[in-house]
């Protein structure tokens, strides 16, 4: 057993034979014994042991490898101490002799959730496929489940601010550690002291761009990126951009890199809704698994670097189409030649005056992943029967005692990928509850308790610590104009979902333009579009070669 680093992030390494424990423990500490208190063991019985006396002192496990040459295999181990740690990561070692042999028992096990991955065993020194893989998990893991070491950000509240929640849940999508102060405590005294005026809480202090008094999400959001204003007043942006989702951060990657000046305006945080899955499993190019905030993380470094110029916090509120298009955000106006719309979908109201009275103190719309490490040891409901409530179910798994997803419909099938329902079904702390809906919540101060009717009217009340409320989507578009023609749901439509009578000289317009020529719509606020992340991004990638014709000059007629 590899020499304890008591308070660091436990790595518990099973291993089933001495040549594998030589190797193991070699490969393991020449990269994590730094960092983490690394254990590596020889045979379940002694794994178990040792598991039962860390969970006893509290010790966070980050990571769990387990070898797949068991007696018995790795499943069985992983299935006991996914239920006793199910934050910590759970990794199958194979050794190469008998991958093959393995992949029938590992493959179906891996669609259930049963571990994260299957991983050869390293044959030799540097085996950088095995240790990316290794090291994308542990990083998953510190992101989701752990206080940052060395935070950007600095919030000083007491704990009953509403707003904090959601300022929390911006910097965890942007991927920017912070940390949080009391008033009471003597930095947070400090920041008080700071602020020009009378404080308000919550009060944000980033270490570059000074302090925001009475902080909210869009606030801080401004904080970040400057203002457009900057661009001056006689700058014509060739593609501008609204929405930060896949859609437009794809829009914007393509655009940028073929030389047109794109402007990205999103009014919270870059990544859009699906920013905020803790794990999207069935993107292409990531076999492992991306969390939303990666994704959108690695596209916005992207976009960047090819010179286009994104703005957070700044919400578009009107449209003048014309041969050069007004843009208006609060703020200022900006134009540009071509607009795609971007701006992908709002979670819906639930309606319940009681429980909206709690939004941000235990009543949440979407899956703020920061909450969920609030929810260690508690019980939470999910309403909602799509993707992002399934992810969000996983993800809030890994903390809460138990997850129950609420839907009116009798089943997941018609709304859920399959891979996310056989995942949930095998999960011990996720249960389903179909044919109901949530009439009712309250609690002193926070949410304690919520309502559910049945669909033969009959009303349950059950304790509840925590409601995320992903109650499928209305488009947020409702700032354009008449010119750009929306379908009964307020959905955009483009290319040949128009009328005919809007067509021009019997034409339909391409295939992502809108009514008014130069403005253009992808991603989720498009009337048919898929509302899936890899749908959004080739839409918006798709979109940059319609905006590159429409700017062409028309070649003159002969």
């Amino acid at each position: 057993m590899t020499e304890s680093t008591p308070g660091n992030p436990v790595i518990l390494v099973v291993a089933a034979s001495a040549e594998h424990h030589a190797i193991l423990a070699d490969e393991f500490a020449s990269r994590y014994a730094r960092d983490y208190d690394l254990h590596v063991v020889q045979g379940g019985a002694e794994a178990y042991e040792l598991k039962h006396y860390l969970m006893a002192e509290g010790r966070q496990m980050a990571l769990i490898a387990v070898d797949h040459s068991l007696e018995g295999g790795a499943l069985p181990m992983l299935d006991k101490l996914r239920v006793a740690s199910p934050a910590s990561r759970r990794v199958a070692l194979v050794p190469v002799s008998g991958f093959a042999e393995s992949l029938d028992e590992l493959r179906p096990a891996l669609g259930q959730g049963r571990l994260d991955t299957y991983l050869i065993i390293p044959q030799g020194a540097r085996d950088e496929e095995f240790h990316t893989a290794i090291s994308e998990y542990l990083s998953d893991w510190s992101w989701s489940s752990t206080a940052p070491v060395v935070a950007g950000v600095r919030i000083v509240d007491d704990g009953t601010q509403t707003a904090v929640p959601a300022i929390r849940d911006f910097l965890d999508r942007m991927g920017i550690a912070y940390e949080r102060l009391h008033p009471d405590s003597d930095e947070g005294r400090q920041l008080i002291a700071s602020v020009d005026g009378e404080a308000e809480l919550p009060i944000v202090e980033t270490f570059s761009r000074g302090l925001v008094n009475g902080a909210t999400e869009r606030s801080v959001a401004a904080a970040f990126y400057g203002t457009p204003t900057e661009l001056g007043d006689d700058f014509v942006a060739d593609l501008l951009i609204v929405g930060g989702g896949p859609a437009g951060l794809a829009a914007a990657v393509y655009g940028a890199s073929e030389g047109l000046s794109t402007v990205v305006l999103e009014s919270d945080a870059i990544g859009g809704q699906a920013g905020t899955s803790s794990m999207i499993r069935n993107y292409l190019g990531f076999p492992r698994g991306v969390s939303g905030m990666r994704l959108a993380l690695r596209a916005r470094v992207q976009a960047t670097r090819f010179g286009a110029r994104l703005y957070t916090g700044r919400a578009v509120t009107g449209l003048r189409v014309g041969d050069i298009h007004e843009v208006d955000f609060d703020g200022g106006t900006l134009r540009a030649r071509t607009v795609l719309v971007a701006c992908g979908v709002t979670y819906r109201r639930l309606g319940v005056p009681s429980l909206e009275e709690l939004e941000g103190r235990g009543v949440h719309y979407g899956a703020a992943t920061s909450v969920a490490r609030d929810m260690q040891g508690r019980d939470v409901y999910i309403v909602g029967g799509g993707n992002s409530a399934g992810q969000a179910a996983l993800h809030l798994a890994r903390f809460a005692n138990s997850v129950t997803i609420v839907v009116r419909r009798q089943s997941l099938e018609e709304t859920m990928s399959a891979y996310l329902i056989n995942e949930i079904a095998t999960h011990k702390r996720i249960s389903l509850r179909t044919g109901a809906h949530v009439v009712d919540g309250g609690g002193e101060g926070r949410l304690e308790w919520i309502c559910l009717e049945t669909s033969d009217g009959v009303i349950d009340r059950m304790p509840a610590d925590g409601l995320f409320l992903l109650l499928g989507a209305d488009p947020g578009c409702s700032w354009l104009p008449p010119e750009v023609v929306q379908d009964e749901r307020g959905f955009v439509l483009t290319g040949r979902e128009i009328p005919m009578d809007r067509w021009v000289s019997g034409r339909p317009p391409a295939p992502l333009e809108t009514t008014a020529p130069g403005i253009f719509a992808a991603g989720d606020v498009r009337s048919g579009s898929m509302k899936r992340v890899a749908s959004a991004s080739g839409e918006g990638a798709a979109s940059v070669s319609q905006v590159h014709a429409h700017l062409a000059p028309t070649a003159p007629v002969s």
